[in-house]
């Protein structure tokens, strides 16, 4: 159930107004849990803001962040959104399962990855210090530490403004993990 709208451009203000025209400009469309950010004045750009800002955590690595989060978190929005992005990187779609259950074994550096990050949110905030290690051994940096933090808050926005809006989900839904 559905427990707030999501926006037109015309309910939205001028700003928001410019920031749709924007996103279906490089997007195509103004997916449904950016546009209920617009429900406040600045929410959407200052999002957009954090969301865009530049990191030494980017593509796969950025869409592995994005899933495990989105998996702790149970975010069926965001998993569907990040499994058509995680595509559209290359991950097949084994591997998407794979990534979302909190491993990579198909990719050492990913793996390490992944098994931090799961830690992380599991522990909302708080990370085994062996997978600190593991991390650090695999080839990351303290500054893809940092940042991985920062895309693993990033991440929590959307999934919880999902949880308690509700708003359709306009991808194409994710696969369930086998139980």
């Amino acid at each position: 159930m559905t427990i707030i709208n999501v926006p037109t451009r015309d309910e939205v203000s001028p700003a928001n107004q410019a920031l749709f025209d924007n996103l279906k400009k490089n997007l195509g469309m103004v997916p449904n849990l950016y546009a209920t950010l617009a429900h406040s004045e600045h929410a959407l750009g200052n999002y957009l803001a954090f969301q865009n800002a530049k990191s030494s955590v980017t593509g796969k690595a950025r869409e592995v962040v994005n899933l495990v989060v989105s998996q702790v978190n149970e975010c069926e929005y965001c998993l569907a959104a990040h499994t058509a992005i995680g595509k559209m990187h290359g991950f097949t779609d084994a591997q998407l399962l794979e990534i979302r259950s909190g491993t990579a074994h198909f990719d050492a550096k990913l793996h390490a990855l992944t098994r931090l990050v799961k830690s992380i949110a599991i522990g909302r905030g708080h990370a085994e210090p062996a997978l600190i290690d593991a991390f650090f051994a695999a080839g990351w940096s303290k500054e893809n530490l940092v940042d991985v933090i920062v895309i693993i808050g990033d991440k929590t926005v959307t999934n919880y403004l999902h949880a308690v809006t509700k708003v359709p989900v306009d991808f194409p839904v994710a696969p369930k993990l086998a139980a």
